[in-house]
């Protein structure tokens, strides 16, 4: 019985470890084109989900009072779009001397140039009782300045220029987002009675497509020819993510919680998870013909989640 209720009280980290264990046995199931379809499944249908649960769970006067918190917004872009990726430059270059592999670190600082996730931050921050109202805006408008911005880093950084689709990323952003979240709002009008009195369980639902997001994620990674690694480079790049995530995580927990920050606890718990969550949104930007940023992004989720 202890066994069983110990399972039941950490299904979602036994989920994650069934999710890599079943990509790693059979990445083919989960790659774009493959039987689960994630091209629509999880960049379309899990996202506008998430949302839709969101817009069902959320009071509007919260949302409405998360969109006017400049001082909070205005510290996870900055962090996310230009602290974060020159951090992550300045580090490489020290790595630079090591004998990792040199396409492993640009693939870091790849994934560091890249928008925040629209998913999982949001997920997490509302699992632990944080401000989802403020991650669902900062995940949403970090997506689209990274339309913009992410380019230009990558051109900085790297020294690459790419074309992205702004039209199609958009719309994308735009239908799985925040369309979701205003149906979600307005039928929350219409059965905010049942709602309030059932409570139903909007936290198991996001966490369970979560895991179908790593589960694709990891899949991706996985069945790409294109990935030839050293075991030395795999391992020390999963060590020097778990170091990075944990230092910026406690990084923005020092900033927002000093007494003068006027951020809540609520507000702390989206920053540290928006602020240092990152994955491979704009995957138009060519990065779907490179197998290092996907190594890295893997790993990224699975550290930030965990």
């Amino acid at each position: 019985m202890r066994l069983l209720e110990r399972m039941r009280k950490d299904w979602f980290m036994i989920g994650i470890v069934l999710a890599i264990a079943g990509a790693k046995l059979e990445p083919s199931m989960g790659v774009n084109g493959g039987p689960l379809k994630p091209e629509i499944t999880v960049s379309y249908i899990a996202v506008a989900t998430i949302f839709f649960n969101s817009g069902l769970s959320l009071k509007t006067e919260e949302l409405t009072s998360a969109l006017v918190h400049l001082k909070l917004h205005l510290f996870i872009q900055i962090f996310t779009l230009a602290f974060f990726p020159a951090t992550i430059w300045l580090f490489l270059q020290l790595l630079s001397i090591t004998p990792i592999n040199e396409w492993l670190l640009k693939g870091l600082q790849t994934v560091g140039c890249m928008p925040p996730p629209v998913s999982s931050a949001v997920i997490l921050t509302k699992a632990v009782g944080g401000n989802e109202a403020a991650a669902i805006f900062n995940s949403a408008f970090g997506s689209f300045l990274g339309i913009v911005i992410t380019p230009l880093l990558l051109l900085l950084f790297l020294g690459s220029s790419s074309s992205v689709p702004f039209t199609s990323i958009f719309s994308q952003l735009f239908m799985t987002v925040v369309v979701p979240l205003i149906i979600g709002q307005i039928v929350r009008r219409y059965i905010k009675d049942w709602l309030e009195r059932k409570k139903p369980p909007f936290g198991a639902i996001s966490s369970s497509v979560l895991l179908m997001i790593i589960y694709t994620t990891f899949c991706d990674t996985f069945s790409n020819p294109n990935i030839d690694l050293d075991k030395f480079s795999l391992v020390l790049i999963l060590v020097i993510i778990f170091s990075i995530q944990l230092s910026f995580m406690l990084l923005t927990f020092v900033f927002s919680t000093r007494n003068n920050s006027g951020f809540t606890p609520a507000d702390t718990v989206a920053i540290i998870f928006c602020s240092t969550h990152k994955s491979l949104t704009l995957d138009s930007c060519g990065l779907h013909e490179i197998a290092h940023p996907r190594v890295c992004c893997a790993a990224w989720h699975l550290v930030s989640t965990l």
